[in-house]
């Protein structure tokens, strides 16, 4: 499980190719599961005071360390995500319609459904025009 989480991470900035669901939604997850761990850092070093107010020390701490995974994971982010639309058989120009469209109010929210849905949906099968099926990349000669 974990090496899903972190194949997005081995594959940096590698815009070409597919990615099956489990890897973009096992990095999802990844990503919830440092969140969380922020916001626990965060709780214990300001003594259990969730008083965002102040700022006190340790959400400070909590922020950089979060500011600094956000810059570490931007770039594997988008990479996955539009691997995740190649498997779909989609450019990756399409993410950049979703996030214009998300700026714009009440399509942003259907938009934002939309991409969620298309993410949960399973990819092609056998090859497309961005390579072979990641879940079987054995079946790309069988009838070839």
């Amino acid at each position: 499980m974990m090496e899903w989480m972190l194949l997005p991470l081995k594959r940096y900035a590698d815009f070409s190719g597919r990615s099956r669901r489990k890897e973009y939604w096992m990095f999802a997850l990844l990503n919830v599961l440092v969140i969380l761990a922020g916001i626990l850092i965060g709780l214990l070093l300001s003594g259990g005071s969730a008083d965002y107010a102040s700022m006190s020390g340790g959400w400070m701490i909590a922020a950089a360390l979060l500011g600094i995974w956000f810059l570490a994971i931007f770039i594997p982010s988008l990479a996955v995500t539009v691997r995740r639309l190649h498997d779909r058989d989609l450019s990756g120009w399409w993410y950049l319609g979703m996030v214009v469209a998300s700026a714009i109010p009440f399509v942003g929210f259907i938009a934002s459904i939309a991409f969620i849905v298309v993410t949960l949906l399973p990819g092609t099968d056998g090859p497309n025009r961005f390579g072979p099926d990641p879940k079987n990349p054995a079946q790309a000669d069988v009838f070839a």
